[in-house]
């Protein structure tokens, strides 16, 4: 990048640039041998837990959290660098920063809406990197991108609130650390206001009638990494009415509190993820040859190489613009540019990725490549956090308030 960022960007730039090289490129190939090894993949490998141990001591840890009492206390605009770094290995550097989703947006939510004996049982832990945890809100009965549809009992029953419901693709739920799930549903189903009907609830794995029932794949993947994409089913589960976070009715204003910034980072990691991509296009194109020439010399692939250049630097200016918003003006006022980064990001990662597995021929679509797994990566995103549809229609929306 040709602009500088401040001086203290600048220096955890650096920092991580260094422990990428370093540490987490090198255990890539490590880590898919100690999983093979392991009694369960979704077991943690080791070398996971020394990258860990080294984030900790190098003072890479928490870099998401704005808030200095819990995180580094980075701006949006300092930590969006950091995590487009991260996002050139989405597996390992995420986890081991503990700045990984979903356990990023968990700790967020329970910052800022968790009463005190919620922020001591769980999200210190969390902070800490000892457990992992689970957001429970998409369900395969019902349009989960509209979140007034979630079906997902959560009735009080005197002095407890019990919760059923069945839920889906929950990241992170599958890996044995995750400790707690924040469940979203409906205490006021019949209520006149369909934004009021909902609150989030924290629920504990070991809770009777919690059933973490199977993996589920997302393009063939399993997500070993990121502890997977569990179907859960909640059966008349009885949680201490303690457990419920801010107040019965608040879910639908907390579930968009934590999904602003949960969008970003996930958009300052495709950037990364892009990145990556197109080192690896380049690296083949002038090692491959073909009928007679290199692929470097070939007119399609510099066409290819170009473009993602191109795209790349448009997507980091809207995405160091949204971050800058979010911090001056707050999440409300960043809307429009929340909702055009989630639009337009996956969307040119996808293609940058596709061209660079295009460039590897068979080995884009092996294991003995990142870029189909990135490639998967990035076209979930154009689903997770809602799909591309719901923002489009709400910011076309906002757009034509100004013509009516």
């Amino acid at each position: 990048m040709d602009f500088a960022y401040d001086a203290r960007t600048e220096e955890l730039r650096a920092k991580l640039l260094a422990f990428m090289d370093e540490h987490v490129y090198p255990a890539e190939a490590v880590a898919e041998e100690q999983r093979a090894l392991l009694a369960s993949p979704w077991d943690t490998p080791a070398v996971v837990e020394e990258l860990k141990a080294e984030a900790k001591r190098q003072g890479l840890w928490n870099l998401f959290l704005p808030d200095d009492e819990y995180g580094a206390g980075l701006t949006n605009l300092q930590y969006a660098p950091l995590a487009e770094i991260t996002g050139r290995s989405p597996h390992l550097a995420p986890t081991a920063l503990n700045c990984a989703a979903p356990d990023t947006g968990n700790m967020e939510l329970l910052a800022q809406f968790g009463d005190e004996a919620q922020k001591k049982q769980w999200l210190e832990p969390l902070l800490a990197g000892e457990i992992r945890s689970a957001f429970a809100m998409t369900e395969p009965e019902v349009a989960s991108s509209d979140a007034t549809n979630i079906e997902t009992r959560i009735r009080q029953d005197g002095d407890s609130y019990v919760v059923d419901g069945r839920k889906w693709y929950i990241s992170g739920a599958m890996n044995p650390d995750c400790r707690i799930f924040i469940v979203m549903g409906k205490s006021d189903p019949d209520g006149t206001d369909p934004r009021r009907q909902q609150s989030m609830i924290l629920v504990p794995r070991d809770t009777p009638g919690v059933e973490v029932r199977r993996a589920m794949q997302v393009y063939g993947y399993e997500d070993h990494s990121h502890g997977g994409h569990a179907e859960v089913i909640f059966d008349n589960v009885r949680v201490p009415a303690s457990h419920l976070i801010g107040e019965e009715g608040g879910g639908f204003a907390i579930a968009q509190a934590r999904l602003g910034p949960g969008r970003i980072h996930h958009c300052m990691r495709l950037i990364g993820m892009a990145e990556r991509a197109v080192e690896l296009m380049c690296r083949r194109a002038v090692s491959r040859t073909a009928f007679g020439k290199t692929l470097a010399q070939q007119g399609v692939v510099q066409n290819w190489i170009a473009d993602a250049r191109v795209q790349i630097e448009q997507l980091r200016l809207l995405v160091l613009k949204t971050a800058w918003l979010m911090d001056t003006v707050g999440n409300r006022g960043a809307h429009t540019e929340i909702q055009a980064i989630k639009i337009a990001t996956p969307r040119a990662v996808v293609d940058i990725i596709d061209k660079a597995v295009q460039a590897h021929g068979a080995g884009g679509v092996s294991q003995d490549f990142p870029l189909a797994e990135l490639w998967a990566a990035a076209r979930t995103l154009k689903l997770a956090d809602g799909p591309d549809e719901v923002h489009q229609r709400s910011l076309a929306r906002r757009e034509l308030k100004k013509y009516l």
